[in-house]
């Protein structure tokens, strides 16, 4: 009865995974256990890859940060200060773990979680390399292909918000609280923007799996989604992304001068630095995922030599996701948080609507070039009637008096005030009823 239950569970485990590896040759022979050691191997090497690069990250925003402001920066542990960061998470792994008095106990342990998990499994679909041979088995540089794979990535995205969202809401105070308003806000205005500018690219390549985007793409520049789609596309899902991300400058849950320290004010020792692990590891995956829909992920030229076609797409990769990784360090130090209303009017009034009418005029195109065209046309019209009622709106909204104020308004003095001029009047000899000073009693 045992062996038999063992032989149907690992059916149904072969079959899950077949399924979720569609496109992986791995399968093509069937699950054997050479095939479970690959797997296994894949999950273990992509962990170890993302936690130390994780690591290699903090001390690249830091470094770099500290050199656009003139300063050392991290420079005592290890060469060049590289193992700082191990050296401020194993601080941290031995701080005393605080639990306020008014937290909900079970969902603030949980809420770290939340947020560190989806971004390891967002990592698990994104393709960093082409197909590696090892005993006669191919294999894609990739922990899984599903047929999904892009509805997979938008899924964890919104459930890393979660964490953020619970972890302000446990913690029985009022400022992560705000913290959490601000980051269940930011997930509705930006992941609309978000979601219709992934549906541009999958109705231009024709399929949810990653792998099958990247292929749409080639090796050629001019074939990436970034061409094909106009550009436009590409900015506006790298600005929801950031957004997502809760980057500066829409870092709006961790604002410290408004709200302490945001969403992990109650948070200490090492559910402190799972937000932050968290937060560097998504910033990597998702710039991942931008190079894997718009830059044609590992694709691009190879040189005609013996292995390179092995690893050198990983070398595109790796390259590709560096400038990204510079970029949102550079926005770091360059650019100011935003206010709220900033954050509220950018995603909703500007970044919804242009990535829906850009959505229309692209299947629009691919449909035929005159329906392309002629939805253009609305899509300017309208973009211009946006444009008139939202200037109506600004001009309604700034105070405009109908009669100029006549004078100032009146205030009382304070005490030390009137203990100043009771002063002046007694060395005077002044009575304490003169006029002649205009005050007000």
């Amino acid at each position: 009865m045992s062996a038999a239950w063992l032989v149907a569970a690992h059916a149904q485990l072969a079959t899950l995974l077949a399924l979720t590896t569609h496109g992986d040759p791995l399968y093509s022979r069937g699950v054997g256990w050479f095939v479970w050691v690959v797997v296994i191997i894949k999950v273990l090497v992509a962990f170890a890859v993302l936690l130390v690069s994780v690591m290699l990250m903090i001390w690249f925003e830091r470094k770099l940060i500290s050199d656009m402001q003139s300063r050392i920066g991290p420079n005592r542990a290890g060469p060049w200060g590289l193992l700082q960061t191990l050296a401020d998470g194993t601080k941290l792994f031995f701080k005393e773990d605080l639990l306020p008095a008014q937290a909900d106990r079970t969902v603030f342990r949980l809420a770290p979680y939340l947020s560190l998990v989806p971004a390891l499994l967002i990592f698990t679909v994104v393709p960093v390399g082409g197909i590696v041979t090892i005993s006669g088995h191919p294999f894609e540089l990739q922990v899984a292909d599903p047929t999904i794979g892009i509805l997979v990535v938008l899924a964890m995205s919104s459930i890393a918000v979660y964490g953020v969202m619970l972890a302000g809401w446990s913690s029985g105070s009022k400022y992560p609280l705000l913290g959490a308003v601000r980051a269940s806000a930011q997930m509705i205005s930006y992941e609309a923007a978000l979601g219709i500018t992934t549906v541009t690219v999958v109705i231009v390549t024709g399929s949810l799996s990653t792998r099958a985007i990247v292929e749409s793409q080639g090796p050629a520049f001019w074939d990436w989604n970034l061409i094909r789609l106009g550009i436009v596309p590409f900015v506006l899902f790298l600005t929801a992304i950031t957004a997502e991300l809760t980057r500066p400058p829409f870092d709006l849950t961790e604002a410290e001068q408004e709200l302490v320290g945001g969403f992990h004010t109650e948070y200490s020792s090492i559910r402190f630095a799972m937000f932050f692990l968290a937060e560097f590891m998504n910033v990597i995956t998702m710039s991942g995922v931008v190079v894997t829909l718009f830059l044609g992920g590992p694709d691009g030229p190879v040189p005609h030599l013996p292995t390179f076609d092995v690893w050198f797409p990983s070398v595109w990769f790796v390259g590709k996701v560096f400038c990204f990784l510079f970029l949102y360090v550079w926005l770091r130090a360059a650019l100011p948080r935003l206010r709220y209303d900033q954050l509220m009017t950018l995603g909703w009034k500007y970044l919804i609507p242009l990535s829906l009418g850009w959505l229309l005029a692209v299947a629009g195109f691919l449909v035929d070039g005159w329906w392309g065209a002629g939805i253009a046309v609305v899509a300017l019209c309208l973009t211009g009637l946006l444009a008139r009622a939202f200037s109506i709106g600004k001009r309604r909204g700034e105070h405009d008096p109908l009669l100029e104020p006549t004078g100032a308004r009146v205030q009382r003095p304070s005490l030390l005030r009137l203990a100043s001029l009771g002063a002046q009047r007694g060395q005077s000899g002044e009575a304490p009823g003169g006029g002649g000073t205009g005050e007000v009693g």
